[in-house]
């Protein structure tokens, strides 16, 4: 399986859907954008200014003869001074700030997940809003397909008892024990809805 998560800073990463070569290219960029405000600034970039950074660039290639626009969707996921954000960003150059969101093939059914669970996500835990990331991945799949640690990586940045956390990438047998807890409410919510029924 192709990595489909890279991070750009300690405060901040992208996921990836489309072409992995323009995807590196853009990713290269925004490293070289983050670290340049280390070193002039002495802090880290701000998520809005990088993504519009980004997007201005993936503009401009629209304009010019002879230059293909990206062919690859991002989301940027960090935290700053203003707190945590995620932002989608498209190869048209639009980027847009999101509550939550899916990229790539087959994302349909995780928007249609996180829409209607849009109202529960202010009062989750950092644990819940990771199960509630699974589950609207797991509406992804084809019916023969199954999450393991093989094909799940789960990137995770943000603000944890008022303390900003830094990014932190989950794959291969680190995803293990969010895949048991995944399939252990999946089973108890099975066991709740016969019950219903039989009742």
């Amino acid at each position: 399986y192709q990595k489909k998560i890279i991070e750009i800073d300690s405060h901040m990463a992208i996921a990836i859907a489309g072409l992995a070569s323009d995807a590196r290219v853009l990713s290269n960029f925004m490293k070289q954008q983050s670290l340049g405000s280390k070193m002039t600034y002495g802090r880290p970039i701000p998520l809005d200014r990088i993504v519009a950074q980004i997007g201005d660039r993936a503009q401009t290639n629209t304009q010019h003869y002879g230059k293909r626009p990206y062919g690859v969707g991002l989301l940027v996921a960090g935290v700053d001074e203003a707190g945590p954000h995620l932002f989608e960003f498209q190869p048209s150059g639009l980027t847009h700030e999101m509550v939550a969101c899916a990229i790539g093939a087959r994302s349909q059914m995780a928007r249609t997940y996180l829409e209607r669970n849009l109202d529960k996500f202010q009062d989750c835990s950092r644990d819940e809003l990771i199960q509630h990331g699974l589950s609207a991945l797991k509406e992804t799949l084809s019916q023969d397909k199954e999450l393991t640690i093989d094909n799940t990586s789960v990137g995770v940045v943000g603000v944890t008892n008022g303390k900003k956390e830094s990014f932190k990438l989950y794959e291969g047998q680190d995803t293990a024990a969010l895949l048991e807890v995944l399939e252990q409410r999946e089973s108890a919510g099975a066991e709740g809805e016969s019950m219903e029924v039989d009742s």
